[in-house]
């Protein structure tokens, strides 16, 4: 077959003749000649895949630069992309639903004292923090209060003020958020985590230490926190420590690990059996003291009566397997019973490393309360 004019290269493929002519300007798909005297340009029929996989990655809403980049790579490669790519799309697709499904709550019931009172929940909480059979310090910080539970596991030299820094910070929020509505909630959060950062950078670096030291001795922590507000749980999260729901049974980890390796499981470069074998399974991407801005995630999540939540350091959850954790939680009727049997059962695997854990249980209002 001989090479094919524009228009029966465009029927074939299922582009329009303005597509191709422009991704021949782009040179995503440069056409195998061009007639010198009337400037038609011409197709051979081997591009029709090529045409064809430009025209499935448009339609998927890859962007035009990087189909081009996948157009250079080997079908293996290729597709490791694609994988990749479209991670990357579900990752910001949860994202921009947990907002709406937050706007949707929000102009519903705009936060109006009537409907806060109605829905005012309590709970009911304990922590519990261990150094672990291995590591010669805690460097985890643990809290539970009325307002704010909180999962700090801090790394470098500087682990343990670290941790306690960005809780401590926190701690104020409990006495300064009273009255303010969910929809302001998230940027009094977003301001407090701000602040939680800088104290981690100097509390992780101290005072007495050269610059090389400093560079060395260079530490953060990681923080998982929920602030309660009497009929919602507003989440702040960065690094590897985590935050679990049960609720009517099903059991669900509502926090998303910052871990290097993690991120390789998102590209589709790992299976999740893969990673829990990681060597490098505990490198954060993302921590307080990593960066000049604390890149967290932060949502708001509506409590029900009879949910429990856990929060723990990854000294609790790389070495428990899940369905013992979640075994305990159900069988285990109150929160400071709960936290026990987790890091006895931790230590029991080895204590590899320090093990924090909050549990808090979300009630109906006792009567007369």
């Amino acid at each position: 077959m001989g090479l094919l004019t524009i228009g029966a290269f465009a029927k074939a493929s299922r582009l329009s003749p303005k597509a191709l002519r422009l991704y021949d300007e782009l040179g995503l798909l440069t056409p195998a000649r061009v007639d010198p005297v009337t400037g038609y340009r011409l197709y051979a029929p081997d591009q029709l895949d090529q045409a064809r996989l430009v025209a499935w990655l448009r339609r998927l809403g890859m962007p035009l630069a990087r189909i081009r980049h996948v157009r250079t790579l080997e079908d293996g490669a290729a597709a490791q992309e694609v994988r990749a790519y479209w991670a990357e799309v579900e990752a910001e697709t949860a994202a921009r639903r947990d907002l709406a499904t937050f706007l949707v709550s929000h102009l519903s019931w705009k936060d109006t004292a009537v409907a806060s009172a109605a829905r005012r929940l309590t709970i009911r909480y304990a922590a519990l923090t261990d150094a672990g059979l291995v590591r010669e310090s805690n460097q985890d910080t643990a809290y539970a209060g009325a307002r704010l539970l909180a999962v700090a596991d801090g790394y470098g030299r500087e682990g343990a003020p670290a941790s306690a820094a960005a809780v401590d910070t926190l701690k104020r929020l409990e006495h300064e958020t009273d009255g303010i509505p969910a929809g302001s909630l998230l940027n009094v959060l977003e301001d407090a985590v701000e602040e939680a950062a800088r104290a981690v950078h100097s509390a992780s670096r101290g005072t007495s230490r050269s610059a090389s030291q400093e560079q060395e001795d260079e530490g953060g922590t990681t923080l998982t926190a929920m602030l309660w507000t009497g009929s919602q749980l507003a989440l702040v999260h960065i690094g590897d420590s985590r935050a679990y729901l049960l609720r009517d049974g099903e059991f669900f980890q509502i926090t998303h690990d910052h871990t290097m390796v993690q991120s390789m499981v998102d590209d589709g470069r790992l299976t999740p059996d893969e990673a829990s074998a990681h060597p490098q399974r505990a490198l954060l991407a993302r921590a307080l003291g990593v960066g000049p801005v604390a890149d967290v995630d932060m949502r708001l999540h509506d409590a029900r009566p009879g949910d429990r939540y856990l929060l723990c350091s990854d000294g609790l959850s790389a070495v428990v397997p899940s369905d013992e954790v979640r075994r305990v939680l159900t069988e285990v009727a109150e929160p400071e019973r709960a936290v026990r049997p987790l890091v006895e059962r931790a230590n029991h695997l080895g204590g590899p490393d320090n093990i924090s854990c909050v549990v808090a249980d979300v009630r109906e209002p006792e009567l007369g309360a």
